[in-house]
């Protein structure tokens, strides 16, 4: 399975929102390289949800429950969702700082193009998250 990490500003939609209703059609991407991203999303990949603002962390896992289909709010192919359900909050946030400075993590696209909302993530950029947020 793949693995991506998905931005969301907390004060719209946050990681606890996701564990109080136990599911959510992740919508309101509209950038073409995150749609690409979306795209390649598949059911049973991991998503590591990611707090932008003030927050700038890693807070949690969800695992997608749908491969992408077009938004059915929207009536335009281009723009696809997928499902999530949470998996677990991470004992320990992983700071963008952090991703700045580790030497796996820093070669992520959070680093290299934080503007993105959906991006891939290698398995050692999982393996070095899980690691870090277990310390």
């Amino acid at each position: 399975m793949a693995a991506f990490l998905f931005k969301t500003e907390p004060s719209d939609y946050a990681f606890a929102d996701l564990v109080r209703e136990k599911r959510v059609v992740w919508e309101g991407v509209s950038n073409n390289t995150a749609l690409i991203h979306l795209r390649g999303v598949k059911k049973g990949d991991t998503v590591v949800i990611y707090h932008t603002g003030a927050e700038k962390s890693a807070v949690g896992l969800a695992t997608v429950t749908k491969d992408p289909y077009p938004d059915p709010t929207l009536g335009d192919e281009k723009r696809v969702v997928v499902d999530l359900k949470p998996d677990a909050a991470l004992a320990k946030r992983i700071s963008l700082s952090t991703f700045k400075t580790d030497t796996v993590l820093r070669s992520t696209e959070l680093v290299r193009n934080s503007r993105l909302s959906v991006m891939p993530l290698s398995a050692a950029h999982l393996r070095r998250l899980l690691e870090l947020a277990s310390a």
